[in-house]
Protein backbone atom coordinates (compact mmCIF):
# COMPACT_ATOMS: atom_id res chain seq x y z
CA UNK A 1 0.00 0.00 0.00
CA UNK A 2 2.81 2.27 0.81
CA UNK A 3 4.44 1.81 -2.79
CA UNK A 4 0.77 2.54 -4.08
CA UNK A 5 0.88 5.67 -3.02
CA UNK A 6 4.30 6.77 -3.76
CA UNK A 7 3.29 6.17 -7.33
CA UNK A 8 0.18 7.80 -6.94
CA UNK A 9 2.14 10.89 -5.81
CA UNK A 10 4.49 10.55 -8.60
CA UNK A 11 1.52 10.50 -10.92
CA UNK A 12 0.02 13.39 -9.52
CA UNK A 13 2.98 15.49 -9.19
CA UNK A 14 3.81 14.88 -13.06
CA UNK A 15 0.63 15.93 -14.23
CA UNK A 16 0.18 19.00 -12.00
CA UNK A 17 4.07 20.42 -12.44
CA UNK A 18 4.12 21.25 -15.87
CA UNK A 19 0.90 23.05 -15.92
CA UNK A 20 2.14 25.02 -13.05
CA UNK A 21 5.80 25.70 -14.80
CA UNK A 22 3.79 27.01 -18.47
CA UNK A 23 1.61 29.43 -16.15
CA UNK A 24 4.70 31.03 -14.01
CA UNK A 25 7.72 31.54 -16.30
CA UNK A 26 10.81 32.12 -14.33
CA UNK A 27 11.90 35.42 -13.15
CA UNK A 28 14.39 36.89 -14.70
CA UNK A 29 14.11 34.54 -18.07
CA UNK A 30 15.32 36.19 -21.40
CA UNK A 31 12.46 36.30 -23.97
CA UNK A 32 12.91 33.66 -26.24
CA UNK A 33 14.55 35.73 -29.60
CA UNK A 34 12.43 35.91 -32.64
CA UNK A 35 14.01 37.15 -35.91
CA UNK A 36 13.49 39.73 -38.04
CA UNK A 37 14.07 39.96 -41.59
CA UNK A 38 11.68 43.11 -43.29
CA UNK A 39 13.66 45.08 -45.42
CA UNK A 40 9.94 45.77 -47.52
CA UNK A 41 9.20 49.80 -47.47
CA UNK A 42 10.52 52.79 -46.45
CA UNK A 43 11.36 50.93 -43.14
CA UNK A 44 13.61 48.12 -42.10
CA UNK A 45 13.55 45.95 -39.05
CA UNK A 46 16.25 42.99 -39.17
CA UNK A 47 17.24 40.71 -36.39
CA UNK A 48 19.42 37.55 -36.23
CA UNK A 49 19.39 35.01 -33.54
CA UNK A 50 21.48 32.77 -32.05
CA UNK A 51 24.59 34.94 -32.17
CA UNK A 52 26.65 34.32 -28.74
CA UNK A 53 28.64 36.99 -27.22
CA UNK A 54 31.72 35.88 -26.12
CA UNK A 55 33.66 37.73 -23.46
CA UNK A 56 36.87 38.54 -24.79
CA UNK A 57 38.28 40.02 -21.21
CA UNK A 58 39.95 35.82 -20.50
CA UNK A 59 43.22 35.03 -19.04
CA UNK A 60 45.66 33.56 -21.00
CA UNK A 61 45.75 36.29 -23.64
CA UNK A 62 48.02 38.90 -23.82
CA UNK A 63 46.76 41.37 -21.35
CA UNK A 64 43.96 38.99 -20.51
CA UNK A 65 42.00 40.01 -23.68
CA UNK A 66 41.95 43.74 -22.93
CA UNK A 67 42.45 44.12 -26.69
CA UNK A 68 41.08 41.24 -28.23
CA UNK A 69 37.39 42.72 -29.09
CA UNK A 70 38.12 42.22 -33.24
CA UNK A 71 38.48 38.15 -32.80
CA UNK A 72 35.96 38.18 -30.27
CA UNK A 73 33.15 39.32 -32.09
CA UNK A 74 34.46 37.32 -35.37
CA UNK A 75 33.81 34.43 -33.12
CA UNK A 76 30.38 35.48 -32.33
CA UNK A 77 29.97 35.68 -36.12
CA UNK A 78 31.34 32.66 -36.61
CA UNK A 79 28.99 30.84 -34.20
CA UNK A 80 26.10 31.75 -35.71
CA UNK A 81 26.68 30.32 -39.32
CA UNK A 82 28.06 27.13 -37.47
CA UNK A 83 24.85 26.53 -35.38
CA UNK A 84 22.32 28.31 -36.82
CA UNK A 85 23.19 27.29 -40.34
CA UNK A 86 25.20 24.46 -39.61
CA UNK A 87 28.33 25.24 -41.13
CA UNK A 88 31.45 23.38 -40.66
CA UNK A 89 33.84 26.68 -39.83
CA UNK A 90 37.01 26.52 -37.45
CA UNK A 91 40.33 25.00 -37.29
CA UNK A 92 42.01 21.72 -38.00
CA UNK A 93 39.73 19.54 -35.88
CA UNK A 94 38.34 22.00 -33.88
CA UNK A 95 34.35 23.19 -35.37
CA UNK A 96 32.56 26.19 -33.62
CA UNK A 97 29.28 24.02 -34.15
CA UNK A 98 30.84 21.65 -31.48
CA UNK A 99 31.49 24.26 -28.91
CA UNK A 100 29.09 25.95 -25.96
CA UNK A 101 30.86 29.46 -25.42
CA UNK A 102 27.88 28.95 -21.65
CA UNK A 103 29.51 25.58 -20.96
CA UNK A 104 32.44 25.91 -18.93
CA UNK A 105 33.86 22.93 -20.60
CA UNK A 106 34.47 24.38 -23.67
CA UNK A 107 35.60 27.70 -21.95
CA UNK A 108 39.57 26.77 -22.67
CA UNK A 109 38.95 25.94 -26.33
CA UNK A 110 36.68 29.19 -27.11
CA UNK A 111 39.40 30.77 -25.74
CA UNK A 112 41.87 29.36 -27.79
CA UNK A 113 39.95 29.62 -30.55
CA UNK A 114 39.62 33.55 -30.17
CA UNK A 115 43.56 33.39 -29.76
CA UNK A 116 43.81 31.92 -33.21
CA UNK A 117 41.54 34.44 -34.73
CA UNK A 118 44.12 37.30 -33.63
CA UNK A 119 46.51 35.22 -34.90
CA UNK A 120 45.17 34.56 -38.18
CA UNK A 121 44.17 38.20 -37.63
CA UNK A 122 47.90 39.77 -37.59
CA UNK A 123 47.07 40.54 -33.88
CA UNK A 124 49.84 43.34 -32.64
CA UNK A 125 48.35 45.04 -29.83
CA UNK A 126 44.86 45.23 -31.70
CA UNK A 127 43.04 43.76 -34.77
CA UNK A 128 41.61 45.73 -38.15
CA UNK A 129 38.63 44.72 -39.81
CA UNK A 130 40.87 44.14 -43.10
CA UNK A 131 42.64 41.49 -41.24
CA UNK A 132 39.89 39.88 -39.82
CA UNK A 133 38.16 39.15 -43.18
CA UNK A 134 41.72 37.01 -43.65
CA UNK A 135 40.68 35.44 -41.03
CA UNK A 136 36.82 34.45 -41.72
CA UNK A 137 38.17 33.35 -44.58
CA UNK A 138 40.50 31.14 -42.78
CA UNK A 139 37.84 30.04 -40.34
CA UNK A 140 35.53 28.97 -43.39
CA UNK A 141 38.05 26.87 -45.47
CA UNK A 142 36.34 23.80 -43.96
CA UNK A 143 32.99 24.94 -45.16
CA UNK A 144 34.30 25.50 -48.87
CA UNK A 145 36.38 22.67 -48.85
CA UNK A 146 32.58 21.36 -48.09
CA UNK A 147 30.74 22.64 -51.41
CA UNK A 148 30.06 26.19 -49.34
CA UNK A 149 30.46 29.29 -50.94
CA UNK A 150 31.57 32.01 -48.80
CA UNK A 151 31.67 35.97 -49.08
CA UNK A 152 33.33 38.81 -46.99
CA UNK A 153 33.61 42.67 -47.24
CA UNK A 154 33.61 46.28 -45.81
CA UNK A 155 31.32 49.17 -45.69
CA UNK A 156 32.62 52.47 -44.90
CA UNK A 157 30.32 55.48 -43.39
CA UNK A 158 32.43 57.46 -45.37
CA UNK A 159 30.93 58.68 -48.97
CA UNK A 160 28.03 55.82 -48.94
CA UNK A 161 24.63 57.46 -49.78
CA UNK A 162 22.80 55.10 -47.76
CA UNK A 163 25.15 53.52 -45.01
CA UNK A 164 21.64 52.85 -42.89
CA UNK A 165 20.48 50.92 -45.72
CA UNK A 166 23.81 48.70 -46.46
CA UNK A 167 23.73 47.89 -42.88
CA UNK A 168 20.43 46.32 -43.27
CA UNK A 169 20.22 44.67 -46.22
CA UNK A 170 23.91 43.22 -45.07
CA UNK A 171 22.42 42.48 -41.30
CA UNK A 172 19.98 40.21 -43.37
CA UNK A 173 22.70 37.87 -43.98
CA UNK A 174 24.45 37.20 -41.34
CA UNK A 175 26.10 39.01 -38.22
CA UNK A 176 28.10 42.40 -38.79
CA UNK A 177 31.39 43.64 -37.43
CA UNK A 178 31.38 47.25 -36.16
CA UNK A 179 33.86 49.37 -35.67
CA UNK A 180 34.28 52.34 -33.97
CA UNK A 181 36.52 55.30 -33.01
CA UNK A 182 36.91 56.72 -29.70
CA UNK A 183 37.06 60.62 -30.41
CA UNK A 184 38.41 63.06 -28.68
CA UNK A 185 39.06 66.75 -28.84
CA UNK A 186 40.94 68.42 -32.02
CA UNK A 187 43.24 70.96 -32.11
CA UNK A 188 41.63 73.29 -33.72
CA UNK A 189 38.01 74.26 -32.32
CA UNK A 190 35.38 71.82 -33.34
CA UNK A 191 37.40 69.29 -34.47
CA UNK A 192 37.71 65.28 -33.54
CA UNK A 193 40.85 63.83 -33.03
CA UNK A 194 40.63 59.88 -33.03
CA UNK A 195 42.00 58.02 -29.88
CA UNK A 196 41.68 54.28 -29.96
CA UNK A 197 38.62 52.11 -31.19
CA UNK A 198 36.15 49.25 -30.47
CA UNK A 199 34.80 46.01 -31.98
CA UNK A 200 31.57 44.64 -31.54
CA UNK A 201 28.81 42.14 -33.18
CA UNK A 202 26.03 43.71 -34.57
CA UNK A 203 23.05 41.56 -34.37
CA UNK A 204 19.77 43.48 -34.69
CA UNK A 205 18.55 47.08 -36.75
CA UNK A 206 15.88 49.22 -36.95
CA UNK A 207 15.43 52.05 -38.69
CA UNK A 208 14.68 53.73 -41.98
CA UNK A 209 16.18 53.55 -45.72
CA UNK A 210 18.17 57.00 -46.24
CA UNK A 211 17.60 57.61 -42.84
CA UNK A 212 19.99 59.79 -40.01
CA UNK A 213 19.37 57.31 -37.24
CA UNK A 214 19.61 53.81 -36.73
CA UNK A 215 18.86 51.38 -33.95
CA UNK A 216 21.12 48.52 -33.54
CA UNK A 217 21.79 45.65 -30.62
CA UNK A 218 24.83 44.53 -29.83
CA UNK A 219 26.88 41.70 -28.66
CA UNK A 220 29.39 43.43 -27.28
CA UNK A 221 32.64 41.32 -26.04
CA UNK A 222 34.14 44.21 -23.90
CA UNK A 223 31.36 45.06 -21.79
CA UNK A 224 30.39 41.65 -19.57
CA UNK A 225 28.07 43.05 -16.68
CA UNK A 226 29.93 40.99 -14.65
CA UNK A 227 33.79 42.29 -15.85
CA UNK A 228 36.70 43.58 -12.85
CA UNK A 229 34.46 40.82 -10.67
CA UNK A 230 35.45 37.72 -8.84
CA UNK A 231 36.47 34.98 -11.79
CA UNK A 232 35.85 36.78 -14.19
CA UNK A 233 38.57 36.26 -16.61
CA UNK A 234 38.20 32.39 -16.16
CA UNK A 235 33.99 32.56 -16.54
CA UNK A 236 31.59 33.28 -19.51
CA UNK A 237 29.25 35.91 -18.67
CA UNK A 238 25.73 36.07 -19.05
CA UNK A 239 24.70 37.04 -23.13
CA UNK A 240 23.38 40.25 -23.44
CA UNK A 241 22.23 42.99 -26.20
CA UNK A 242 23.01 45.92 -25.41
CA UNK A 243 20.85 49.08 -26.85
CA UNK A 244 22.74 51.78 -28.76
CA UNK A 245 21.72 54.74 -31.73
CA UNK A 246 23.60 55.74 -34.44
CA UNK A 247 23.33 59.11 -35.58
CA UNK A 248 24.92 60.51 -38.88
CA UNK A 249 27.51 63.45 -38.28
CA UNK A 250 29.89 65.17 -40.55
CA UNK A 251 33.08 65.99 -38.83
CA UNK A 252 35.92 67.79 -38.99
CA UNK A 253 38.42 65.06 -38.02
CA UNK A 254 42.35 66.55 -37.36
CA UNK A 255 44.77 62.97 -38.43
CA UNK A 256 48.27 63.68 -36.69
CA UNK A 257 51.44 62.22 -38.58
CA UNK A 258 52.11 58.60 -37.44
CA UNK A 259 55.95 58.20 -37.09
CA UNK A 260 58.06 56.03 -39.68
CA UNK A 261 59.92 53.95 -37.21
CA UNK A 262 62.62 53.38 -40.51
CA UNK A 263 63.69 57.18 -39.82
CA UNK A 264 66.35 59.03 -37.90
CA UNK A 265 63.74 61.99 -37.56
CA UNK A 266 60.54 61.90 -35.60
CA UNK A 267 57.71 62.40 -37.64
CA UNK A 268 54.85 62.14 -35.32
CA UNK A 269 56.04 66.04 -34.28
CA UNK A 270 55.09 67.65 -38.05
CA UNK A 271 51.72 69.50 -38.08
CA UNK A 272 48.59 66.99 -39.27
CA UNK A 273 46.51 67.47 -41.31
CA UNK A 274 42.58 67.86 -41.09
CA UNK A 275 39.89 66.55 -42.99
CA UNK A 276 35.99 66.46 -43.90
CA UNK A 277 34.46 63.00 -42.95
CA UNK A 278 30.85 60.86 -42.01
CA UNK A 279 30.83 59.10 -39.24
CA UNK A 280 27.51 57.93 -37.10
CA UNK A 281 27.68 58.84 -33.46
CA UNK A 282 27.12 55.93 -31.32
CA UNK A 283 25.31 56.52 -28.05
CA UNK A 284 23.47 54.19 -25.23
CA UNK A 285 22.90 53.60 -21.50
CA UNK A 286 26.33 51.96 -21.57
CA UNK A 287 28.20 54.01 -23.72
CA UNK A 288 28.96 56.83 -21.88
CA UNK A 289 31.88 58.77 -21.01
CA UNK A 290 33.23 62.92 -20.50
CA UNK A 291 36.34 62.23 -22.37
CA UNK A 292 35.23 60.84 -26.04
CA UNK A 293 32.58 61.02 -28.33
CA UNK A 294 31.96 56.79 -29.86
CA UNK A 295 31.81 57.26 -34.22
CA UNK A 296 31.01 54.51 -36.39
CA UNK A 297 33.53 54.50 -39.12
CA UNK A 298 32.73 51.07 -40.89
CA UNK A 299 31.65 46.95 -40.64
CA UNK A 300 32.67 44.28 -41.98
CA UNK A 301 29.90 41.82 -43.25
CA UNK A 302 29.81 37.76 -44.23
CA UNK A 303 27.70 35.70 -46.12
CA UNK A 304 27.80 31.32 -46.70
CA UNK A 305 25.73 29.23 -48.99
CA UNK A 306 25.51 26.05 -49.86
Amino acid sequence: MIRNALIAAVALTAVVAPAAAAADPVIGAPAPCVGAADLTGPEFNVKKCGVSDVDQHRAGLESNGGAYCGPASLYNVLHYWGHQKAAPVGWLTTRVGNLDPKDPADYSVVGNSIWRIGVDAKYDGGTNLTNLRTAWNIATKPARDAGWTTSTGVVSTNNVPDFAGELAKKLNEGPLQLVYGRYKAGPAAGSLQRGGGHIVTVVSATGSFNGSTIQLKLADPGRAADSGQGDYLYTQSQYESLDVTLTKKVLNEYVPVKDDENTREDESQQPGTYRTVTRWELTGPRYVSDTTRQMVEGFNWFDMAK
